[in-house]
């Protein structure tokens, strides 16, 4: 199992690796890979995608690494497993909605309540693990 992220500050890479933690205390097998180190043809082997960015500019997903990997998905994941995570400085996570709406119009199945933190996981660590724990009870 991979999650994928982008980070800019190290935030969402925070929350990667604790989400990792979660899949690792669940018994699964799980690798972290920086988005700009997998293509799409590596992504859509996996059984369940776990995908993280934080939210930049005007509320949206990271727009130059991560947001061209989402929009090449389209037509291609109808009905595969995915999760979503990633962490916000300002607003009220309507970029997650928005990548949520997208996910789903491309016909992914959003397998657990996304994850939202806002700045760094610090005090929300167990969220994360618990995040991971989710997906792997879900794929059980």
């Amino acid at each position: 199992m991979k999650i994928v992220y982008y980070s800019g500050t190290g935030n969402t890479e925070k929350m990667a690796k604790l989400i990792g933690e979660g899949v690792q205390l669940s018994g699964s097998d799980v690798e972290l890979v920086e988005v700009s180190n997998i293509t799409k043809e590596e992504l859509l082997k996996e059984e369940v995608l776990i995908l993280g960015s934080p939210a930049c500019g005007v509320e949206s997903i990271e727009e130059t690494v991560m947001e061209p990997l989402i929009d090449s998905l389209e037509g291609e994941i109808n009905g595969k497993k995915v999760a979503l995570f990633g962490s916000y400085s300002w607003g009220q996570g309507e970029w997650m909605e928005d990548w949520e709406d997208k996910m789903k119009s491309y016909g992914a199945d959003i397998i657990v309540n996304s994850l939202i933190l806002l700045e760094d996981p610090f005090g929300n660590e167990d969220e994360c693990r618990e995040f991971g724990k989710a997906i792997i009870e879900y794929v059980k």
